[in-house]
């Protein structure tokens, strides 16, 4: 692709994609549907600008950094990224600590994250595009992130490099039990298993490590209500469980993944 006018990129083939005025690329070949709007993003950043998330991205920077050598550039793509505070984070928790050259790419379906994303953090490239079809060649990134979000391995095998790494991250049973157990409370959401998504995984890639992070994660009460409209947890649920919530005075909620580390088979 070549830059034109420094506004839009044009291939080989003379498909233009211009670059929207708040600097994301749109390289998606169809319209998105999904149930992530504008409120949900904003939430979403205002949770993890909390600090929420940090032991978790410090995690993820760390896995990263073992790996590198010497001066070697690094290319993360974060798949399904939304509004970018993940990729930002662990972006700048490499940075602290090493001089090594960094690409970082976000993609997601939903127009509004990376909207958002490009927004708010100029330190990675945006794209709105779908992980099932992915507009990268093959063997372009060194990492491939995946965090709480869904997955399409078949991509992702094309597009890591023959030594890369597909570094996903899934919530763990207790992960935010104090929402579940109320907003689910006498159901069977009440208790959540990852075992399926796991055991698909280390079908799809050879798996190097399973690494399980489980903190407090403390609350205030500005909090509360973005962290409620955040989660699929609260999606579907009665606003009077909400209001329960909220009316609880919670002080801190229980983080809990399983960061899954796999390579090429």
């Amino acid at each position: 692709m070549q830059l034109v006018d420094l506004k839009s990129l044009v291939c080989e083939n003379q498909h233009c994609f211009d670059i929207a005025k708040c600097g994301y690329l749109n390289l998606s070949s169809r319209a998105s549907n999904t149930k992530y709007d504008q409120k949900i993003f904003d939430n979403r950043r205002a949770v993890s600008q909390s600090g929420l998330f940090n032991p978790l991205h410090a995690v993820i920077s760390e896995i990263m950094m073992s790996q590198l050598q010497s001066d070697e550039p690094l290319s993360i793509l974060d798949a399904g990224c939304g509004e970018g505070s993940h990729l930002n984070r662990i972006q700048v928790e490499i940075q602290k600590k090493k001089s090594n050259p960094v690409l970082a790419v976000g993609i997601d379906i939903s127009k509004e994250g990376i909207s958002s994303a490009a927004a708010e953090y100029s330190n990675a490239i945006w794209c709105v595009a779908d992980i099932a079809n992915c507009p990268f060649a093959n063997q372009q990134f060194n990492y491939i992130v995946n965090i709480l979000s869904p997955a399409n391995y078949s991509e992702f095998k094309r597009m890591i490099m023959d030594q890369g790494m597909v570094i996903k991250v899934v919530p763990e049973q207790d992960h935010l039990k104090e929402l579940r157990e109320v907003l689910h409370e006498g159901s069977n959401k009440q208790v959540y298993s990852n075992g399926p998504i796991i055991n698909y995984f280390n079908k799809q890639f050879k798996l190097l490590d399973i690494v399980s992070i489980r903190y407090p994660a403390s609350l205030n009460e500005s909090l509360i209500d973005p962290l409620l409209g955040m989660t699929p947890l609260s999606w579907g649920v009665s606003s009077y469980r909400k209001e329960k919530i909220q009316k609880m005075n919670l002080k801190q909620v229980t983080m809990d993944f399983k960061i899954l580390i796999g390579k090429k088979q």
